[in-house]
């Protein structure tokens, strides 16, 4: 595949990751093979300069960090952030590209998901992350929604976003659209927090009152279009390190990274990130670290920033701001 033309179709099958997490060579030859030496020489992951806790821009990092946090987290309204549950966890599967890279890109967001803490699916797991590459993303968004409407919007309470928002799903015109569905369900038994369909009672929880509550909203699904007419000049590895990064959070379709070392940046300037940064797997970090327990969908969220700024902290202060990527094995 050559970097300067966009991703080609093969005919349509999924391709599911292997048991274990080691990528076989060919794999990450795919992932590897479209990155030009100029390109991998800057080393997209460099942080930041820092002192102490400012950052070169004279914002203190707990503000960037609460900033980036608000700005691209996006869980439906009402709900608190959700993630992926560590009983169950993922199950990637890849439709519409060539099996090797397939294959390497399922692996890649499986080992991310797995670094942090989420585990992955055995071979002939049935998928609950889908990517589905098309060269008519807009087309195949509203058949997807037509055959199968209550795989993206289910009949119970804090599900997914609005109609209005599933109508933008399918009228987005960016190179990768995305669309989660969640279940809020008890902390400590996984069972389901509200009235599903075919129930004739409801279902009732107890919480331990006050500012705390015993319900956690889990994502349990995520449909992933990629346009491959807009991938002209992107690597394997960023494709697949920014579908990782939309697959394991509610990431905001409409938020903007801008002057953040992000991923969420590579499809308006692929240069200047070749791969996920420190950035990022600090986010993604203060997501699955954090302690969701509080009542208010603020607070939750405010634990996911302090989550992360902890994150950060410790990363500066045990590497003096270099953060190795993680190993592609």
């Amino acid at each position: 595949m050559s970097c300067a033309q966009p991703l080609a179709p093969s005919r349509a099958k999924v391709f599911t990751r292997p048991h274990h997490l080691m990528i076989a060579a060919g794999a990450v030859a795919a992932l590897r093979l479209c990155v030009a030496a100029p390109v991998w020489a800057q080393d997209a992951t460099q942080p930041e300069a820092w002192v102490d806790d400012i950052v070169v821009t004279g914002r203190p990092l707990a503000e960037e960090v609460e900033r980036f946090v608000n700005g691209v987290t996006a869980p439906p309204p009402g709900r608190g952030p959700a993630r992926w549950n560590d009983r169950s966890g993922i199950c990637v599967g890849v439709v519409n590209l060539t099996p090797a890279l397939a294959q390497a890109i399922a692996d890649r967001v499986s080992y991310v998901a797995d670094s942090m803490g989420v585990p992955t699916g055995a071979p002939g797991c049935s998928p609950n992350v889908t990517l589905v590459a098309t060269d008519d993303a807009g087309a195949l968004a509203s058949e997807m929604i037509r055959r199968s409407p209550n795989a993206f919007r289910p009949r119970y309470s804090g599900a997914a976003h609005s109609e209005d928002a599933l109508r933008r799903f399918q009228a987005d015109a960016r190179p990768v659209r995305w669309w989660h569905v969640t279940m809020p369900v008890h902390a400590d038994t996984g069972q389901a927090a509200v009235r599903l369909p075919g129930d004739s009672q409801p279902r009732y929880v107890k919480s331990p009152g006050g500012l705390r509550t015993s319900i956690r909203n889990e994502l349990v699904r995520a449909h992933i279009i990629l346009d491959i007419t807009q991938t002209q000049g992107l690597t394997s590895l960023q494709i697949a390190d920014y579908i990782a990064m939309v697959a394991l959070a509610q990431i905001n379709p409409d938020a903007s990274a801008s002057g953040f070392d992000s991923i969420l940046n590579v499809f308006e300037d692929p240069m200047q990130v070749a791969e996920m940064t420190a950035w990022d797997r600090a986010y993604l970090h203060g997501l699955y670290g954090a302690e969701l327990s509080a009542s208010n969908v603020g607070a939750q969220q405010s634990a996911v920033s302090r989550s992360m700024l902890r994150t950060r902290r410790q990363a500066l202060s045990t590497t003096s701001g270099q953060e190795p990527s993680p190993p592609n094995h």
